[in-house]
């Protein structure tokens, strides 16, 4: 299965399923990723990390560790 880190910028999917627990979950579900969502890869920070994406009309950066606990399926 594909995650949200094998996203290049410009592609996108949608979120299937999420591998993530506790807190940082609910973090995750308060911005937005929850199964079913359209996501866009907008870049990558200078250093590679955070990503950026789109979701639900806002600009999102997550860590990349977070990212590939994020499956999707492409667009």
């Amino acid at each position: 299965m594909d995650t949200l880190r094998d996203l290049k910028p410009k592609e996108s999917a949608i979120i299937t399923q999420m591998n993530s627990q506790g807190k940082i979950k609910r973090r995750l579900i308060d911005m937005g990723i929850t199964p079913g969502t359209r996501i866009c890869m907008q870049r990558t920070a200078p250093l590679g990390d955070p990503v950026e994406f789109w979701v639900r009309g806002y600009k999102l950066s997550i860590r990349k560790s977070e990212a590939k606990k994020i499956y999707i399926e492409k667009v």
